[in-house]
């Protein structure tokens, strides 16, 4: 019975960061149909500004707030989500979703490879490498990708990996706050930005409904779970297991965004998932007989 009790938070945790990561790849999906009315900028204004105005009405988490808290890893939580959405964003004007993922996977992809200690941790990263290596077009199509649409993903990698070093400090300090207080945050980095490009655009009414389904999708539902996960994993766990994102994100584009993938691709989504999957499976848990800390 104790044994079960300590399998169900790791098996909650990959279950809700699943969710998340489906439902964050779908969001950006429909966020790439704004980018022709507000631009990239526009859509990471509606993301992140809606989805903040939502879980603010929501969470209302000035109702607990107190003072001694880590508020330097909250806005740095805050910062690093609003800076890694818009140049990501940014990065999709000109290059596949599926392959802006895969290079933005170069953050989290770091974290775990300097947070591995076990031969099977490097295993299942090696395995990830191979198949970033197969679903990016290194063998000649690499020369017709815009190098601006490449540095802005990889930029966004630096992000991600921010986002989730720092997620995990402002998690423990804020609990399910942090994510209502980082997504504003980010928001107050991305709207000027968005003004500043779309201006009056972003007031209209037609787009209200797919700005809505963007800021619920890409950010409000898959940044809740995520905290979730993050606040019961370690990071390089949490890591490792986001090597489903450049496969989601692939999939994801050949369905919504007619976007196209070569046999080698489809085998380099197939070795991400057993990596991912054999990460789950290898996560150390904790002693059952671990004593507290006050």
């Amino acid at each position: 019975m104790s044994s079960r009790s300590a399998v169900a938070p790791i098996v909650l945790a990959v279950g809700v960061l699943l969710i998340s990561m489906v439902s964050y790849q779908c969001g950006a999906s429909l966020a790439k149909h704004l980018f022709p009315q507000v631009g990239a900028q526009g859509a990471t204004a509606y993301r992140l500004g809606l989805s903040a105005l939502m879980l603010l009405l929501w969470r209302r988490p000035w109702r607990r707030f107190t003072q001694g808290r880590d508020w330097r890893a909250l806005w740095g939580y805050g910062l690093s989500m609003g800076a890694m959405n818009l140049v990501f964003y940014m990065s999709l004007r000109t290059i596949p979703l599926g392959i802006a993922v895969a290079l933005e996977f170069t953050g989290p992809l770091a974290l775990a490879l300097f947070g591995s200690r076990r031969l099977v941790d490097f295993i299942w990263i090696a395995l990830v490498i191979a198949g970033l290596a197969l679903l990016l077009p290194l063998r000649g199509q690499m020369q017709a990708l815009d190098p601006i649409g490449v540095m802005y993903a990889l930029a966004a990698g630096v992000g991600w990996a921010l986002y989730i070093l720092l997620g995990k400090k402002a998690g423990d300090g804020y609990g399910a706050d942090a994510v209502t207080l980082g997504t504003s945050i980010g928001a107050l980095l991305a709207i000027p930005f968005g003004v500043a490009h779309a201006g009056s655009a972003l007031l209209s009414p037609a787009l209200l409904p797919y700005a809505l389904g963007v800021a619920v999708l890409s950010s409000a539902l898959p940044y809740s779970l995520e905290m979730m996960a993050l606040t019961r994993l370690p990071a390089r766990t949490f890591s490792t297991l986001l090597s489903l994102e450049p496969a989601i994100a692939a999939v994801a584009g050949v369905a919504l965004l007619d976007e196209q993938l070569s046999l080698l691709q489809w085998l380099a989504i197939i070795a991400i998932i057993v990596a991912a999957a054999g990460t789950a499976l290898s996560v150390r848990r904790p002693p059952l007989t671990e004593p507290l800390v006050n």
